[in-house]
């Protein structure tokens, strides 16, 4: 029975230390900070606390959106934060043991916390709300209980605090902490300042190229602070000798940076890599708090959900029944009116993308990730369960895939500007053509068209004088050729579907508009719709119509079955290279604002944009009919689309909408593509993995500098990439991105937004005056003037302002 007992025992503690274990350990911890017997913290956007020593934290809030920077009171009794409970970030005091947060500030900007007064009674928070053009914050001075703010006498103002006797400031009139740039010793790089709010004197402490951020001022007369000056210029905390202004680190982190430090209780707490630090100032040792939390973890549960508002690419279906549509790294098949929406990927943590379907309709090629790089991929419809990975190309970034017409081959171009073509048959990939100015736009927007006999190959090509011409490509004989001189603009050609033309837009059209202002001619509108006949013998589409009656001829059956199987066979298109462009005619539409050319069978489609200088942005989808020689609008209000291959149909995008209309004039979408029906699996750990591999990709192959800027990459992503492994929300992640990217330290290499938890969002309205405070009453303390004609403000008249 003992032996019973006690095995019982042996699994009930097994079964309770399992539950134990169970607990999160919150390694994605920030801003935390620090009293007499607790830390403070924020962790998944909530506030936590725990006992200083550590364990199990406690949550304090639960607003939606991110609360952040908690600061204690002198005493430890209550906590201000800034959250947003009503529309806007604002300042919050609530008590440390939990309880009701009570708002501070009230203004339509968002107010940060900075740190108490030492008398418990007043708070400093940073705000832009004076700052114009909200490129710099500036410190105020409000009471823990509300009412109307101060501004202190600091001209600008990010981070500091006050001296124990509250006559000092030691501030930085300036940040770095929310750029992702590390190592940066240019303008933005921060220094310390000592501010005396009595007579305004300022003295600057650091006067460093180096970033020293975040001082703290301690009752031992030294101000703490950090700084990326020492050893590989990590982020970590210094201290400044106040009576010797000398200097001596504090902290030694050597592969992560601290962050966002603070003062209290005779100790300092900090971040780095996503772990709690509490540093004590008397010996000047510091070591790990470890923090457990219990909750759910629902951020990271697989789930199901709608991503019609992330839709990024889409190809029409040769006959125009189906598109398929990448939206949020997944393909969907997608019925023009009725049917099912197919989910044809199912690959949480894999992205595919830029999907274009065969003109045949067996095949959907695109980009896929699932190898670690970016290969060309297929899948056969007839299998489509099933997917071939087809190249092995490695290191790089591609874009939309261009079938020719035979469905065996395929055009694209990557992030160096190559044009390449991938035959099915011979699993060969051909080098066309290098562009040299086409970046990120245009590389998006590149396109391609095939001859109707799947021989030729053309496309805009850029020139060194920055002009661009019409290029062909001969696949058969691999040879280039340019079809325009370049002295002109010519773009976005395509061939007819009969081999007999080259369509383009061409700016040619100069008819100036002399300016009101400047005193100088503009040219605008000069965008004229251009053909040019591959053989000498093809007549010019402008040539005279000559009604004529032939006489008939009686044919025998075996020639008119010859003549019918010559209808059906794709006829070799005869391109004649001599004199090309001196075969150019211009097409009788109006010269105007003309983008994105398609040809069906005898028309030729483009998008009609408002010429210059009218107010309306959209544009109408038009077609000209080459035998009629007249102008006809499909749909207006066109943001992009697409022919189907057999030309029958169109793939609009219009108000947001996708739909499918036939390939005829004066269209209505009455059936929109079920866009709300296309659904995922999103498992967040899996697609984080994605989106942090997917950022270091994008780093290593766009980044101006192959080196790096000297920074052991591979590295990088070993070392970063075991943070998602604690990361629970999308903030976490971009916290870790951010982390990442900073290493090659270039600014302009930002991060952000993602499957955050969204709080209210209220839009403020400004009186047009300052209002002031005294004898227990308000006041208009100052009217804001107008511009002549321009009402800015409800109160416009000085009279109003009382001094």
């Amino acid at each position: 029975m003992k032996i019973k007992i006690s095995v019982l025992y042996t699994l009930l503690l097994s079964w309770f230390g399992l539950r134990a274990t169970a607990q999160i350990e919150a390694r994605i911890a920030q801003y935390p900070d620090v009293s007499e017997t607790a830390i403070t913290f924020a962790y998944g956007g909530d506030i936590w606390m725990v006992p200083k020593n550590g364990g199990l934290a406690q949550r304090l809030t639960s607003a939606n959106g991110e609360e952040s920077f908690p600061r204690f009171s002198p005493d430890g009794s209550e906590i201000a934060f800034s959250a947003n409970y009503d529309g806007n970030v604002d300042v919050y005091v609530m008590p440390s043991k939990g309880g009701v947060p009570e708002r501070i500030t009230h203004h339509g900007m968002s107010d940060r916390v900075v740190d108490w007064y030492p008398d418990g009674n007043h708070l400093i928070f940073a705000s832009g709300r004076e700052s114009e053009k909200q490129r710099f914050s500036q410190f105020y001075r409000a009471s823990s209980r509300g009412g109307l703010p101060d501004k202190l006498p600091v001209p600008y103002g990010e981070f500091g605090m006050l001296s124990p006797d509250g006559k000092k400031m030691v501030y930085t009139p300036k940040s770095r902490a929310f750029r992702t740039w590390k190592r940066y010793t240019g303008g933005m790089a921060t220094d310390i300042f000592i501010f005396d709010l009595e007579n305004f004197a300022a003295e600057n402490i650091s006067n460093s190229p180096y970033n020293d951020e975040f001082p703290m001022w301690a009752e031992n007369e030294n101000i703490y602070f950090l700084s990326d000056r020492g050893q590989n210029q990590r982020s970590n905390i210094w201290r400044y000798d106040i009576k010797g202004k000398s200097l001596h680190q504090i902290t030694h982190f050597m592969d992560f940076d601290v962050h966002f430090p603070s003062l209290g209780s005779g100790s300092i707490v900090f971040e780095a890599a996503g772990k709690i630090y509490l540093l004590d100032l008397s010996s000047e040792k510091y070591e790990e708090v470890a923090i457990q939390v219990s909750a759910d973890l629902a951020t990271l549960m697989p789930r199901k959900i709608k991503v019609e508002e992330q839709l990024a690419n889409a190809w029409l279906a040769y006959d125009g029944n189906r598109a398929v549509v990448e939206a949020r790294g997944e393909l969907f098949s997608v019925p023009a009116k009725d049917g099912a929406v197919i989910n044809l990927s199912q690959s949480p943590g894999v992205a595919e993308r830029y999907p274009s379907w065969s003109p045949d309709g067996r095949y959907i090629a695109y980009w896929s990730d699932r190898t670690g790089e970016y290969e060309l991929t297929l899948r056969d419809m007839e299998s489509p369960g099933e997917e071939t990975i087809l190249s092995d190309y490695g290191p790089g970034y591609r874009y939309r895939i261009f079938w020719s017409p035979d469905s065996e081959k395929m055009a694209f171009i990557d992030k160096t500007m190559t044009l390449y073509i991938y035959d099915q048959n011979t699993k060969v990939t051909t080098r066309v053509d290098q562009m040299k100015f086409l970046y990120e736009g245009g590389l998006r927007n590149f396109s391609v068209s095939w001859s109707p006999d799947s021989r030729y190959l053309t496309y805009e090509k850029d020139l060194s004088n920055r002009k661009t011409a019409i290029a062909i490509y001969d696949y058969q004989e691999k040879s280039l050729q340019q079809a325009t001189s370049g002295f002109y603009d010519d773009q976005n050609p395509v061939f007819d579907p009969e081999g007999k033309f080259i369509f383009f837009i061409t700016q040619r059209n100069f008819d100036p508009v002399y300016s009101d202002f400047e005193g100088s001619w503009v040219y605008v509108n000069s965008s004229q719709l251009a053909a040019i006949p591959l053989s000498r013998e093809t007549p010019s589409p402008l040539s005279p119509k000559n009604d004529q009656t032939p006489v008939k001829e009686e044919k025998s059956k075996e020639e008119e079955e010859t003549s019918e199987k010559k209808k059906t066979e794709t006829e070799t298109t005869t391109i004649d290279w001599e004199g090309m462009e001196e075969r150019l005619v211009i097409l009788p539409p109006r010269a105007g604002n003309y983008r994105t050319m398609g040809a069906a069978k005898g028309k030729v489609t483009y998008l009609k944009y408002p010429v210059a200088g009218t107010p309306e942005a959209k544009a109408d989808l038009v077609y000209y009919d080459v035998e009629e020689r007249e102008e006809h609008t499909i749909l207006t209000e066109v943001g992009g689309y697409q022919l189907s291959a057999n030309g029958e149909k169109l793939l609009v995008n219009s108000n947001g909408s996708l739909a499918v209309i036939p390939m005829n004039k004066d269209q209505k979408i009455e059936d929109k593509l079920p866009l709300s029906k296309m659904e995922m699996t999103l498992d967040p750990k899996k697609e984080w993995k994605q989106l942090f591999m997917d950022t270091w990709r994008f780093e290593r192959d766009f980044f101006y500098d192959p080196n790096m800027h000297g920074v052991d990459w591979e590295a990088m992503k070993d070392r970063y990439e075991k943070l998602l492994d604690h990361a629970i929300t999308r903030w976490d992640v971009n916290y870790i991105l951010g982390e990442l990217i900073a290493e090659i330290s270039a600014s302009h290499t930002y991060r952000g937004g993602g499957d955050t938890e969204k709080a209210l969002s209220k839009q403020t309205g400004y009186l047009g005056i300052d209002w002031g405070f005294k004898e227990g009453a308000f006041y208009i303390k100052k009217s804001f003037a107008q511009l002549p004609g321009i009402p800015r403000s409800v109160l416009p008249w000085p009279s109003l302002a009382s001094t």
